[in-house]
């Protein structure tokens, strides 16, 4: 499977999420140990496959995390990341001021709770904010070229596959 349009894609997403870290370095309290929003999300088949073959590839296999709660990701051990590298969209930019257009057609901004509680919310704008309805777009139609390209007749460009479910799939 050919995930090349993908890492173009994560690696757009990092440059920014990398620029808009250090933007708000004053107000972002994310470090190694703060892992509230790292939850048992759903991701797109691309990404979960791109994962799946990344980890594969691994000599050093992430340990599994039985004893989290249901909601809590497997891959979180002792407040770390195990698949933190090729971890999915929605957790490289956890944290981060996210803009998106609401059900109102309006625009709403997200912000981690322990972020941005000595900031004014009125000095967000398009420049200091992460743009996720955009890049949710380009993602949702890299996803859906993928499951065409490979025929993947199990899964229609709407559905999500829960990242536990990656235990299923790779060689631990």
């Amino acid at each position: 499977m050919d995930f090349t349009a993908y890492e173009k894609l994560k690696n757009t997403i990092d440059k920014l999420s990398d620029k808009l870290e250090k933007k708000h370095k004053k107000h972002m309290k994310c470090k190694a140990g703060c892992d509230l929003c790292c939850m048992d999300y759903s991701i797109f088949p691309i990404e979960f496959f791109s994962i799946v073959e990344a980890l594969n590839k691994q000599e050093d296999k992430p340990k599994i995390n039985t004893g989290n709660d249901e909601s809590s990701c497997i891959f979180l051990n002792n407040h770390t990341c195990e698949i933190y590298t090729e971890r999915p969209t929605i957790c490289r930019t956890h944290g981060l001021p996210l803009l998106y257009m609401n059900e109102e057609n309006g625009w709403e901004l997200s912000a981690c709770e322990l972020n941005f509680n000595e900031f004014d919310m009125e000095e967000f704008s398009e420049e200091n904010t992460f743009p996720q309805d955009k890049f949710n777009s380009k993602l949702f139609l890299l996803n859906k070229e993928f499951i065409a390209k490979n025929k993947l007749t199990d899964y229609s460009e709407f559905d999500l596959i829960p990242i536990k479910e990656l235990v299923n799939h790779i060689k631990i």
